[in-house]
């Protein structure tokens, strides 16, 4: 008789539970690589927030690769297993579009890439399209720097032979290939231990992900190349996105692009606060010469421009929106 009116009590109470259908929120999980403290971090919660406020969805974040590195959790998406992840560079091993902004100082400034994401948004939204992903927002990971153990980086061949970490994707690869540097691909969550024990001597990243990666604890040098923007883009899969109604779209699409314009300004304000928190570290800071890279990067355009399908006009429209930003 016990069990009996246990099975009843548990079948009323499934009764009773409220439904998707019956107006309970969505429950979305976002992953990010970002470590506590990151741009990453900041962002996604400004987003969860916003989604939170819409009262369509609730997002739960969870930073510093609980999900997987990039390459798992764009895998995810597309098993519908998470609901959002926030690559960056991984992108361009997605469609070779988004390889243009692995482009050595192509993007001028944070004013600069709000124009490409106004007036080429579709360009990339297409290109993810055909490969089974939404992209909902153009967030930022940075402007990235060199960090090492061996010297200070000041003109190209001043990384001749140092064992470099740079984000999968063939043309980071390539670019530091062509300056003479050893770039060793590797996931974000095993540089520190990597920069820890000697296995890489450097690295590149932009300065909230330096800091917030506390590889200021295991670097002498930080030298201000701002070789290559990173954006970081708001992902989800074509599955996903086809699964939610409008309302709930609408919702996730307007705070997608109310964080985009968050992330360039928090952006722009940890830069301007991080790099005197880490000479206080006791990492040494130069400023490179930006000229000499910009010369030594001739090679990796002509061959991108050849390369990849429409890359040389890719880059001539966004070149031309650099106009007065």
């Amino acid at each position: 008789m016990t069990i009996r009116r246990l099975m009843l009590g548990v079948a009323a109470a499934a009764l009773l539970a409220p439904t998707a259908g019956a107006g309970a929120q969505e429950s979305l999980d976002l992953g990010h690589v970002g470590d506590p403290g990151s741009l990453y971090e900041a962002t996604a919660e400004n987003f969860a927030e916003c989604v939170a406020a819409s009262g369509k969805a609730t997002v739960d974040v969870y930073g510093s690769s609980q999900l997987g590195n990039d390459e798992e959790m764009l895998q995810k998406l597309k098993l519908g297993q998470i609901d959002f992840s926030l690559p960056s560079s991984v992108m361009s091993s997605v469609s070779p579009t988004f390889g243009v902004f692995e482009m050595p100082y192509l993007i001028k400034s944070r004013d600069h890439m709000k124009k490409v994401r106004d007036e080429m948004r579709d360009t990339f939204v297409d290109a993810a399209a055909g490969r089974g992903y939404q992209i909902l927002g153009f967030w930022e990971n940075g402007f990235r720097n060199v960090t090492n153990n061996v010297k200070p980086i000041n003109v190209p061949g001043d990384l001749d032979g140092i064992k470099l970490r740079v984000p999968k994707g063939e043309w980071r690869v390539k670019m530091f290939q062509s300056y003479g540097a050893n770039p060793t691909p590797m996931a974000f969550s095993e540089v520190f231990t990597a920069l820890q024990t000697g296995v890489i001597d450097g690295q590149e990243n932009p300065l909230a992900q330096i800091y917030s990666g506390r590889f200021q604890e295991v670097q002498k040098f930080l030298s201000m190349t701002g070789h290559v923007y990173s954006p970081a883009y708001l992902a989800t899969s074509s599955r996903n996105w086809d699964g939610w109604d409008e309302e709930l779209r609408t919702a996730i699409q307007d705070c997608a692009t109310t964080s985009s314009d968050f992330a360039y300004e928090r952006s722009q304000q940890m830069d301007d606060e991080l790099i005197s928190k880490i000479e206080e570290a006791g990492v040494t800071v130069n400023e490179a010469d930006k000229d000499a890279f910009i010369a030594a990067s001739k090679a990796i355009y002509e061959e991108f421009g050849s390369q990849v399908e429409g890359g040389q006009k890719l880059v001539e429209d966004i070149q031309a929106l650099a106009a007065g930003s």
